[in-house]
Order: structure tokens, then C-alpha cells, then sequence
């Protein structure tokens, strides 16, 4: 009771801390900003500070000069944007007919449903916005004596005189802000760089004592993260930029180099700015040429840049280093965007790779790693199970599949539906499984058992089969008689599954095998004890059937003592499983589907070695 009050208490206080930290990002962005791009740009710029100081330079002599030549590139860049900015200015009145006669081509026509239809909504439009009444004439005059009247008292407001700041402010106008900006950006940006040790040992410090492990593996990651994805992104976006720039000369639309910064500029902003770096050359070439196939192939080519470059060279170059989902970064761009405006689009990607690092390594902040990574929330296993519950025998049956296209049946069985089926007995003793649902969902993993021995057993049959003949040749000796194996379950329900599972496997061994139904247990003990039945395995994968299991064990005991018995006790691990047994019943024990064909197989042979047999059994020996 009172940890559970502890971990609502928890849960709450991250609650109330993350809604607190939203409010200091966005009451406190005219310093959080500049500190987020000084942050970022210390992440891209290290591993070049760092490659200078390995060429024996000072740590501020190679801050200075990596800043240096940053300004100088981007310097470069802006004059010749800029310049190209004024000679479109220039251009454009030359223009003016081109796009007129284009707007024209492109308004509603007058006649026809569409023409009939502009003009009604334009009609409507005119009465709506019409004045509903107006004020008398009589009325008028009487106001207009009224402010005649009363003449109102001349009032001057005298303003302090300005100082240097100001009138610097006056001069530079809309520029003055975002100067600003760039000015604290580059201070922090060269302190970060100078001081980037002390300050991740602050970070750890804030952290506490306790969790040294934990900040600097955060570090760590989020620095290897960050670094490597921006790198990763300026070269892409850079080369993405060339390309389209070069390609628009080729096309022959004008000031293809501004269009090719503008386009490589735009991709750090997500979703948006691809758009926006699209439609401004687009634009140009329908205000500069006649007709429309210069903006048809300006806009081709970016359509055949943009597809290669998502689908092909980002996820090839970027793979899992940033570890966001899609929607992630469609919310994030969003989040940030509000609370920070245009810095906060782009920056919404870095930001939100941090945020994934702390949920990563901060336990009370997993959540966030959930919510905006890319990796999978739950296992196999668990999404097996999860459509089982949910009546959704396709998908099921299609993550079987799936799973399938890389891994052995085998491997199927054990590391999927057997787990799938733990999770249904543990729900069901737990009293969250009813008992309809259980046998419903039962059912359906007893036809696709079905459905996958009779798919892929007799084509793994014979190549595992072949395989032992061979094991066994090479040493001079006969292939061993083929033995029948009784596999019984403890109880109904999971245990006759894993059952089905074991038989099928051995089947596919070259090993006769029989899997019985739970429910008879003494004409089952009658049919194993006459038949030709030489082993025989006690399938239990629930903990509570490992009563009913043991009894099994002593009846065949007594019925058929030449029996080679052993247990498949699937819940439990081997030593667990021995003294659950009790002297009472010395049996061999499997806990695994793999150990279980070894054991078989060597009741069968005793002279193969165990290890053969372990290879031999593997699941990429079932998978040949």
C-alpha cells in the first residue's frame, strides 16, 4: 500500500515538474533560445575544435579559429544570397505580364456550373458584408454638434532623450533582434566550447553523487547522438543543396544558386521547409518563362531529389542514430514550434533527441522514450499475445509469419508463441484472463500450429534429417531406428500447445512423435504403455501444473518402468524445476524447446555427444 502511494506521489512530481519546465521554456525563451543554439552549434562544432587540438593547437586557439572559419563559410553564403535577393527585386516588375497573363489562365471561368457557382458565393458575400442599418440623418447632426462642442484639449507627450542603444536599435529596425540573438548565441557558443568539460562535470554534479553512471552514459549518448546526427545532416542537407541548385541551372531558371541554398538552408526545418524550399524556385519559373514546363521539371526534380534522399540516403546515413519516430518528430516540430516560434521548428529535432536520451537513462522519465522513440515498445512476443487477446487472428498470424522470414520454426516456437503462451497462463491464474477469451485465443494458436507443420515441416524434415545421417556417417555408424516419442501434456490448454510445438519439432528431427490430449489420462497411459512408445515427455508450462505433471511421471512409472521420461517443464529454469519434482520422480528436466530435441535425441543415441547434438538441433540447423 505504501509503495504504491509512493509511486503515485513519483508520478505525480514528474507531472508537476514536467508542466513547470514547459512554463519556464516558454515564459523563459528570450534566454532558453539562445542557449538551445549555443548548444547545438557547440554539438556540431566540437569534433572539429577537437580535431584541431589533436593537431597540437591550444583549446582556445582552436575554438577561435573553427568560429573563425564558421563565419567566414556562412559570411560567404549570406553576401551571395543577398545579392541574388536584390537582383530579384530588380526583376521583378519585368515580370508583371507573364504572371498576369498566368493568373488570368488560372481564375474562375464565367460561364458553366463552375462560373454560375463563383459568382452566387460572390454575391453572398457582398450582402453579408453589408451594413445592416443606417444611423439617421438627424441623428448624424446631432453628433456632429456634439463634437463641435466639445473640443478636446491638446495634449504632448515629450520623450526622454534616447541613448546609444536605442538609437542603434532605430537604426538597424527589424534586424536589431535577431542580431541580438546572434551575438549571445556566439558568447555562449564560445564558452561552451572552452568550457565544455566543466560544464559536463556541473551536469553530473546536478545530477548527484548517486547517479554517475547514469548522467554520463546521458552524456555520452546524447553528445555521440547529437553530434554524429547534425554532421550527418549538414552534409546531406549540403549536398541535397548542390544538386538541386545544379540542377535548376541546368533547367535554366535564374539565380539557381540561391535556390540551392535556400533548399539546403529549408531542410532543417522539418516537413515545412522542404515545402517552402520547393515553392519559391517553382514560383520564379512560372513568373519568368511563358508556358509551364520549366516549373513542371523545377518541381520534378524536386519531387525525384526529395523521395531519394528520405527513403534512400537518410535512412542509410542516419540509421539509428537519432532514434525519433515519424510522428515524434511531426509533434515535436509542433510543440517547439509554438512555444518558440520559427527557432523552435528547427531546432525541434536536436531537442527532442535529448529529451529521448533522458528518458532513455532517467527511470522516472521513460515515458518519453516510449512515447518519441523509434524503437519497438513491445516484443515480439508481447505484440503476439496483444493481437491474441484482441481476437485479431490475422495480425497474428502475420507476426508469425514475419517472424518467420528470418528465424527457424524452431525459433518461432521458442521465443514467441511459448512466451505468448506464459503470459496467457500468468493472466489467467492472476484472474485477468477469462476463461471464454483463454479458450478462444487456445483455438487459434491450435490452427496455426496446425497450419505451420504442415507449411514448413517436410521441407525442414529433410534437411534436418540429412543433417544427422550425415553427423552420424561421418563416424562410421548406421542412422539410429526411428523411435516413437510420446510428448503428453500435465494439463489442458498450454501445455497440450507446447505439446503440439515439441512433436512437430521432433517430426522435423526425423524422430516419430505423437503429441496426446490432456483430459484421459488413463486411457493416455494405457495406449503409451502398449504402443511402441520408448520416450516420452511431461509438457508443464504453468508453475501450478507442476503437481499434476509429477504424478504423471509416477503413473507412467509404474505402468511402463523401461519408459525414458523427462520433463518440459517450460516455466521454471532446470534447478528450480528438480526440487519442485522432488526425489520422488528423478527425471531429466528441459526448460527450453532446444534443450528438449537434445535430450530426445540423445535418449535415442547415447553415444552422439551432446554438443553435436545441441548443433545439430540449433535454430540455424532448422532453418538450412
Amino acid at each position: 500500500m505504501a509503495s504504491s502511494k509512493e509511486a503515485s506521489a513519483s508520478k505525480s512530481l514528474v507531472l508537476i515538474a514536467f508542466v513547470l519546465a514547459i512554463a519556464a521554456l516558454y515564459f523563459g525563451r528570450q534566454v532558453c533560445i539562445p542557449l538551445a543554439l549555443a548548444l547545438v552549434f557547440s554539438f556540431l562544432l566540437t569534433p572539429f575544435v577537437s580535431l584541431l587540438e589533436k593537431l597540437r593547437f591550444g583549446r582556445v586557439p582552436a575554438v577561435l579559429t573553427v568560429l573563425i572559419l564558421s563565419f567566414v563559410v556562412a559570411g560567404a553564403v549570406t553576401w551571395g544570397v543577398a545579392r541574388q535577393l536584390v537582383e530579384i527585386m530588380v526583376e521583378l516588375p519585368d515580370y508583371k505580364a507573364n504572371l498576369d497573363t498566368k493568373i488570368r489562365l488560372l481564375r474562375a471561368p464565367r460561364t458553366g456550373s463552375l462560373g454560375k457557382a463563383t459568382a452566387t458565393v460572390q454575391e453572398l458575400n457582398k450582402e453579408l458584408a453589408a451594413v445592416p442599418g443606417q444611423i439617421s440623418s438627424a441623428a448624424q447632426d446631432r453628433e456632429q454638434k456634439i463634437a463641435h462642442s466639445v473640443r478636446p484639449i491638446p495634449v504632448q507627450v515629450a520623450l526622454p532623450p534616447s541613448n546609444f542603444v536605442q538609437d542603434l536599435r532605430e537604426l538597424l529596425g527589424p534586424l536589431a533582434g535577431p542580431m541580438e540573438t546572434a551575438a549571445i548565441v556566439i558568447i555562449f557558443t564560445l564558452f561552451m566550447l572552452i568550457k565544455r568539460e566543466d560544464l559536463r562535470n556541473r551536469a553530473i554534479r546536478l545530477a548527484g553523487r548517486g547517479q554517475l553512471n547514469v548522467m554520463t552514459q546521458a552524456l555520452d549518448d546524447a553528445g555521440r547522438r547529437l553530434s554524429r546526427y547534425l554532421l550527418l545532416q549538414c552534409v546531406i542537407n549540403t549536398g541535397y543543396g548542390v544538386v538541386f541548385g545544379l540542377a535548376l541551372y541546368l533547367i535554366g531558371v535564374p539565380h539557381a544558386l540561391l535556390w540551392g541554398v535556400f533548399a539546403g538552408v529549408l531542410r532543417f526545418v522539418p516537413y515545412v521547409g522542404m515545402l517552402v524550399g520547393a515553392a519559391l524556385p517553382v514560383a520564379l519559373a512560372l513568373a519568368v518563362f511563358p508556358g509551364w514546363h520549366h516549373a513542371a521539371l523545377a518541381f520534378g526534380v524536386f519531387l525525384v531529389l526529395e523521395l531519394s534522399v528520405a527513403n534512400f540516403v537518410e535512412p542509410l546515413l542516419y540509421g539509428a542514430h537519432t532514434g525519433i519516430s515519424s510522428l515524434a518528430i511531426l509533434v515535436a516540430a509542433v510543440f517547439w514550434a509554438t512555444i518558440w516560434g520559427p527557432v523552435g521548428l528547427i531546432l525541434s529535432t536536436p531537442l527532442t533527441v535529448c529529451l529521448i536520451v533522458l528518458g532513455r537513462h532517467v527511470p522516472q522519465l521513460n515515458f518519453l522514450e516510449v512515447l518519441l522513440g523509434d524503437e519497438p515498445v513491445l516484443l515480439p512476443e508481447q505484440c503476439f499475445y496483444q493481437r491474441l487477446l484482441a481476437m485479431d487472428e490475422v495480425e497474428a498470424r502475420a507476426i508469425a509469419e514475419a517472424h518467420l522470414k528470418n528465424n527457424s520454426l524452431q525459433n518461432l516456437y521458442e521465443t514467441v508463441i511459448l512466451p505468448a503462451l506464459k503470459l496467457a497462463e500468468h493472466d489467467s491464474h492472476a484472474g485477468n484472463l477469462e476463461d471464454s477469451t483463454q479458450r478462444i485465443m487456445f483455438r487459434n494458436v491450435r490452427e496455426l500450429l496446425d497450419d505451420l507443420g504442415d507449411e514448413y515441416g517436410e521441407d525442414q524434415t529433410a534437411a534436418v534429417k540429412g543433417n544427422n545421417d550425415f553427423l552420424l556417417h561421418s563416424r562410421g555408424e548406421i542412422a539410429p531406428p526411428r523411435t516413437n516419442t510420446a510428448c503428453i501434456p500435465a494439463s489442458s490448454g498450454a501445455d497440450e500447445l507446447v505439446a503440439t510445438m515439441l512433436a512437430q519439432l521432433l517430426r522435423q528431427a526425423g524422430i516419430h512423435a505423437r503429441h496426446f490430449r490432456a483430459g484421459l489420462p488413463e486411457a493416455t497411459l494405457a495406449e503409451v504403455s502398449k504402443g511402441d512408445y520408448r520416450t516420452v515427455c511431461i509438457s508443464s508450462i504453468s508453475t501450478f501444473s507442476v503437481v499434476e505433471a509429477r504424478s504423471l511421471c509416477k503413473r507412467l512409472r509404474s505402468v511402463a518402468p523401461d519408459l525414458r521420461i523427462f520433463m518440459g517443464l517450460w516455466g521454471l529454469d532446470n534447478q528450480t524445476a528438480q526440487q519442485r519434482l522432488g526425489p520422488a520422480c528423478p527425471v531429466s528436466v528441459a526448460s527450453t524447446l532446444l534443450d528438449a530435441l537434445t535430450q530426445v535425441r540423445q535418449l535415442v543415441d547415447p553415444t552422439i555427444p551432446a554438443e553435436t547434438l545441441a548443433a545439430s538441433a540449433s535454430p540455424e540447423k532448422l532453418s538450412a
